[in-house]
């Protein structure tokens, strides 16, 4: 099996500010990790960076230009409380969208069974008219339209565990029936959504909410009981995942307590639907996670997981 690894050196650049949790060594304690000699058969590939016609398949092209356009201007932006960019945080978007698509087109064409994409700032957040929690751009939801529009898939899924409810993501997906969103998640938490009752306009939205300090065995039970019947029902064309790894127990932002044997089991149960529904072809991005050695552990195991 060929997993490949897309990433670009451009997705540290993006800065936040000091002592902000999304931060440049997030990225680079993934990479150190995927750089030990059990994973030097993974395929590296380069991140290409997005165009704004990409992108504005999911935000408004105004948007689109308006975010860019004001950090090229202005270096230092705040979008809200929490989402911040820098001078160089707009290349660092673009590629994020980028290697999605590029690990899109890698699976959809049969050149690699499955992916995992090294980015940041992550994704699930951004809604269609606004970047917000730590998000500027849905990566995970344009690599969706990218295997639409460009590969001809007419269903896509995304299941997503990060301890964060992807807010944006669903919001994008909402009135669409073929595309597909299962997800586990802290409740109560940021960004307040994400409750059993959100199920999109077609019944093809997937929550899971999940109490303050529930474990390993409650997370497994609500992906078992709900979100992996329902992906195995739709038999997507096309898996992508939302791997955001703070839902970890040591992970600063949340109190959800999963460890790295959880992060195995759930790769290898979307794996295994995969396996039957579509082929293999999964693409995996990366989310949240704070802690940085457990972040790096955890990305290790999901990415090993992939590989085998």
């Amino acid at each position: 099996m060929t997993t490949i690894l897309v990433t670009h050196e451009s997705c540290i650049d993006h800065d936040p500010g000091p002592m902000h949790p999304e931060s440049p060594a997030r990225l680079q304690a993934v990479l150190t990790a995927l750089s030990s000699e059990e994973f030097s058969s993974l395929e590296r590939y380069e991140a290409p960076k997005a165009d704004i016609e990409t992108i504005a398949r999911i935000h408004p092209q105004p948007l689109v230009e308006e975010v860019l356009d004001r950090v090229a201007l202005e270096g230092r932006v705040m979008i809200d409380g929490d989402t911040h960019l820098s001078a160089k945080s707009g290349e660092s978007a673009r590629r994020a969208v980028g290697a999605v698509c590029r690990a899109v087109d890698l699976v959809m064409n049969g050149e690699a069974n499955n992916a995992f994409c090294a980015v940041r700032p992550p994704g699930h957040h951004a809604e269609p008219q606004t970047p917000m929690g730590f998000c500027i751009f849905n990566n995970v939801a344009a690599g969706a339209e990218q295997a639409r529009k460009i590969h001809g898939a007419e269903k896509v899924a995304v299941v997503d565990f990060d301890v964060h409810h992807g807010n944006g993501t669903q919001s994008i997906f909402w009135n669409d029936s073929n595309l597909f969103l299962g997800s586990t998640h802290q409740m109560p938490l940021y960004p307040g959504t994400g409750s059993k009752a959100e199920t999109g306009k077609n019944h093809n939205i997937v929550n899971v909410p999940l109490a303050p300090n529930s474990n390993g065995e409650v997370f497994r039970s609500g992906m078992e009981s709900f979100v992996l019947p329902a992906l195995r029902k739709f038999n997507p064309d096309l898996i992508l995942i939302s791997a955001g790894f703070d839902a970890h127990k040591d992970d600063p932002l949340a109190q959800l307590n999963l460890i790295e044997e959880d992060y195995i089991w759930i790769t290898n149960e979307i794996m295994s639907i995969a396996a039957d529904s579509c082929d293999g072809r999964v693409v995996s991005t990366l989310e949240g996670g704070y802690n940085l050695v457990a972040l790096a552990n955890s990305v290790a195991s999901h990415v090993r997981s992939m590989m085998s």
